[in-house]
């Protein structure tokens, strides 16, 4: 019995931490969380399981459902604050509806009492001998006085009895109307549990395949990781060579950066003003790894480093230029691939993946340029932009510095 209430009383608590949250994110900022992360969910069913899953990519697919299974529950999540704001808002309104049918009931008593008094004295004497039965003009005056206050205090008691019930309607139809989009939400939060539960089963599925076939997968995820770990190295080697080649004709010997022209330095700030605000790379797209160390989903004890993050999306798309810049270098990867490196200043927008470029080095390029179209994987089928942000040889998080999606 003890255990029973602490339950209840643990469900209360969570009720009540959903309201105060859902209270202090506005209903309209809930109501844009839900549609921004439904259409994350259309968007991962798209890009990331549009081609057959194969047996060969086990990790990959694993890591594709992780994701779609991290969305759904944020939506599920978002579904309950926004169930919890609308409860709230139907007790407000039911409490007010309430309030305002007794006034009203209370008013239209009051006003058939005074229309019923009024018929009940005309039928005993007209306004006409009421006026003239006065003894004296002082009498009359007030006399006229009064049956125009009252029949002014007639009309104010019927103008608020229609405006109370129009009021009481409007508030109805409110609470009607946020009732059935709690109904719908429910409704919404139901299917997606539902699906969550299936995709569950198959992500158990691909956990115990993967563990089975450990040695195999780990030797795959050890090829990936150091042909990431070359493509990184390579790249900060190119970084390392323009700074010094920059320090170099300055005269100086040892520099962690680069050396900046006035106009080098003017498009760096102009970099940093624009920080949170720089375009994505990628007309549209879903962010499918995120930047640094994250723990492998599988294998525990294993990381994987992340240089940058990684962007998947539709086939035959083109990376874009984030900002206006110069072409600092061209590289040709394994299997063809290309990175094109840009230069703002002493910052260094860098595009993996690539299966051809439309610049050439020591170009300048502008905002939202296109750089060269992004490799499909015939395997996957996936399209996916590496995308790295340096300052000088240090990482940056590209999240940081690239637009919000709502």
């Amino acid at each position: 019995m003890f255990k029973k209430y602490q339950y209840i009383s643990l469900l209360f608590f969570l009720f009540l931490t959903m309201v105060s949250f859902a209270q202090n994110k506005s209903r309209k900022q809930l109501e844009l969380d839900r549609k921004r992360i439904k259409k994350e969910i259309k968007m991962v069913n798209k890009l990331l399981f549009a081609a057959i899953k194969s047996e060969q990519n086990a990790l990959e697919d694993l890591k594709d459902l992780n994701q779609k299974i991290s969305i759904r529950e944020q939506y599920i999540s978002t579904i309950n604050l926004e169930v919890a704001s609308l409860s709230n808002d139907i007790a407000i309104y039911e409490g007010d509806i309430n309030q305002l049918e007794i006034k009203l009931i209370k008013l239209k008593e009051d006003y058939a009492e005074m229309i019923y008094k009024s018929y009940k004295s005309k039928s005993q004497q007209s306004n006409t001998l009421f006026l003239f039965s006065s003894k004296s003009f002082y009498q009359a005056y007030k006399r006229v006085k009064y049956m125009k206050q009252y029949a002014s205090f007639r009309k104010k008691q019927g103008e608020e009895v229609y405006l109370l019930t129009n009021k009481f309607l409007r508030l109805k139809d409110s609470l009607l109307i946020q009732k059935e989009l709690k109904d719908t939400l429910l409704s919404n939060e139901k299917e997606q549990k539902t699906k969550i539960e299936y995709e569950k089963n198959d992500q158990k599925k691909l956990i115990s395949e993967l563990k089975t076939q450990e040695k195999k997968y780990k030797k795959k995820l050890r090829i990936k990781q150091q042909e990431e770990k070359k493509i990184s190295q390579r790249i900060d080697k190119i970084i390392k060579e323009a700074i010094a080649k920059s320090n170099a004709k300055k005269g100086i010997k040892k520099a962690k950066g680069f050396s900046l022209t006035p106009e080098a330095r003017a498009l760096a700030v102009k970099f940093e003003q624009n920080k949170g605000k720089l375009p994505w790379p990628v007309e549209s797209g879903l962010i499918i790894r995120r930047f640094g160390k994250q723990p492998h989903p599988v294998y525990s004890g294993n990381f994987i480093n992340s240089t940058g993050i990684h962007i998947a999306t539709k086939k035959g798309s083109n990376a874009n230029a984030i900002f206006n810049g110069e072409v600092l270098a061209i590289q040709t990867q394994s299997e063809g691939k290309k990175s094109v490196l840009i230069r703002h200043g002493n910052y260094i927008s860098i595009y993996n993946n690539l299966e051809s470029v439309f610049v050439n080095n020591g170009q300048k390029v502008k905002t939202g340029q296109p750089l060269g179209k992004i490799f499909t994987d015939r395997i996957t089928g996936k399209t996916k932009l590496i995308f790295v942000l340096s300052k000088n040889t240090t990482r940056l998080n590209p999240t940081s510095w690239i637009l919000k999606v709502n």
